[in-house]
């Protein structure tokens, strides 16, 4: 990414989601790019020269706050607020479990949230931040089964939309909507049964949604992709 001027040090990004999949991918991508990178998950995660490991539990404040002592306290305030953990769920509204949904919620709603309300304003303090918040091509797309996790997904748009909003011009706030994407997504999706193969449109590489996040946050300042839509070019929604 371009380093803003005020920014003396090596650019430091945390990846929430990131021991695997897409998170793991932005995280390796952002160290690739030169950046100090510093995944959460709950997860054992990858570490290296440039990435770092938290256990974290997004939807637990004590976690959280845990998270923040370590990175402002060992790196700085993030250049980058990555928010990529997340679950999904397959349960019709009629017959599935609110317990499960609840959880699902709280993971996806609930936990990005927590980490906009403890990074952001230290963020917006050091100036020409960004914020990059996991959606789905998913979001306002009804569906059955999918109720819950488009909800969830929809949600995050709005709350991604407000941050931008209420931080410009100090923070660029971007929202990736993947369509499917090969990952062991669909394996931890609750009461789910589909497959990358059974969906049937192909997929993409977590590499490739890594390289779009990597390409919003390579714009010059005054430039902020907002909104990115990227699929398989098969799949129709």
């Amino acid at each position: 990414m371009t380093v803003p001027p005020s920014h003396t040090q090596t650019p430091i990004a945390l990846v929430s989601g990131g021991a695997s999949g897409i998170g793991k991918a932005i995280a390796e991508k952002l160290a690739a790019a030169g950046m100090n990178v510093i995944t959460a998950d709950v997860a054992a995660g990858p570490t290296g020269t440039r990435v770092d490991h938290v256990t974290c539990d997004v939807t637990q404040p004590e976690d959280i706050d845990a998270l923040y002592a370590h990175v402002t306290q060992t790196y700085g305030h993030p250049d980058v607020l990555v928010c990529c953990a997340g679950q999904g769920i397959h349960e019709k509204l009629t017959e599935g479990d609110p317990a499960k949904w609840q959880k699902v919620l709280d993971l996806n709603i609930m936990g990005t949230l927590r980490l906009i309300r403890a990074f952001t304003p230290g963020m917006l303090e050091k100036g020409a931040c960004d914020v990059v918040i996991m959606s789905s091509v998913s979001a306002g797309q009804a569906y059955p089964y999918g109720g819950i996790y488009a909800a969830s997904k929809s949600a995050l748009n709005i709350i991604a939309e407000t941050l931008r909003q209420e931080t410009l011009p100090k923070l660029r706030v971007t929202t990736i909507a993947p369509g499917v994407t090969d990952t062991s997504f669909f394996e931890n999706t609750i009461s789910g049964y589909n497959t990358v193969e059974s969906i049937g449109y192909g997929a993409l590489s977590p590499a490739e949604v890594a390289e779009t996040v990597l390409f919003a946050l390579q714009q010059p300042r005054h430039v902020s992709l907002n909104y990115l839509t990227l699929r398989p070019t098969p799949q129709p929604f």
